[in-house]
């Protein structure tokens, strides 16, 4: 067993997982601490460094491309500090992360495990049941549905359409991008029906706009990835488009051109009604309007 403990977290390697637990110190991003623990098989692993330095090094961990549900998601936008495959190492302990680092890579030759993109996840993503609270509203998902209720602040347009409730079949893919803390975030899921959609974040009633507190907003990408974890793999996804016939199954279909007008044309009689009912003023109507009208083009 291999393994270095730091106010950080804990790294244990067996030789054949690395079992990652967050510090409970307050300098642990919130984040690490809310997703836990995460064990990560040596066939997820493509690499690890130790990067030392004067006062505090790192160790990162690489994983290999599509082996992980969260990295899926996300896209390599979390910030580092909440990054769980990254851990400040205090100088004095800069012996014991190299010992870690070197045994993860021996067992990275001796088991001789591929560089190349995995084929399925590897990893199982945040547990599920999992709820946030958002800026703009509380995100819950159980592993078949999403559901969103929104905020008191919310856009009148989604308060309006009620809580969103989403089945896993109908969704294409999920969108994530963090609040900065400078620029707004968002939280998307596109289905195949909203998969032409140029709402705005603010204004879409399938996505959550992200723009009040950074650290609380960054929870909403274990939704993202526990939503990934449950979506066809991006391998899969990717093969069904380059062969013709057969065509790809329903669940990720994207809509032929008609389908894609009867969408457009629903939301702009939707969009109406609301503007009738007195819950859209003119100047949001308008601008609203106009976004979906894009969809045509």
């Amino acid at each position: 067993m291999a393994e270095i403990i730091q106010r950080d977290g804990t790294w244990a390697f067996d030789g054949s997982t690395v079992r990652i637990t967050p510090g409970l110190h307050r300098s642990v991003p919130l984040f690490r601490q809310t997703y836990g623990e995460i064990t990560v098989p040596l066939e997820a692993v493509s690499g690890i460094v130790h990067e030392p330095e004067r006062k505090r090094g790192r160790l990162r961990l690489r994983l290999r491309e599509g082996a992980d549900p969260l990295l899926q998601a996300t896209g390599g936008r979390l910030p580092d500090a909440a990054d769980p495959y990254r851990l400040s190492v205090d100088v004095d302990r800069s012996g014991v992360a190299e010992y870690v680092a070197e045994e993860i890579r021996r067992a990275l030759l001796l088991d001789q495990v591929p560089k190349e993109p995995a084929k399925s996840y590897l990893l199982a993503g945040p547990p599920v049941p999992v709820s946030v609270r958002s800026s703009d509203g509380t995100v819950s998902f159980d592993g078949a549905r999403l559901r969103i209720d929104w905020a008191d602040t919310s856009d009148r347009v989604k308060r309006a359409t009620g809580p969103r409730i989403i089945a896993v079949g109908d969704l294409v893919q999920v969108e994530w991008l963090p609040n900065s803390g400078y620029e707004d975030g968002f939280l998307r899921f596109v289905t195949r029906e909203t998969v032409f959609s140029k709402l705005p974040p603010e204004k879409d009633p399938f996505a959550l706009d992200l723009w009040g507190s950074a650290r609380r907003d960054l929870l909403t990408a274990l939704v993202a990835a526990a939503v990934t974890a449950r979506l066809p793999h991006p391998s899969v996804r990717a093969g069904e488009f380059t062969d013709r016939p057969p065509q790809p199954p329903a669940a990720v279909r994207v809509p032929a051109q008609a389908d894609h007008h009867d969408v457009l044309l629903r939301r702009l009689r939707e969009l109406g009604e609301l503007h009738r009912d007195g819950v859209l003023t003119d100047e949001e109507f308008a601008a609203t309007k106009a976004a979906v009208l894009k969809g045509f083009s």
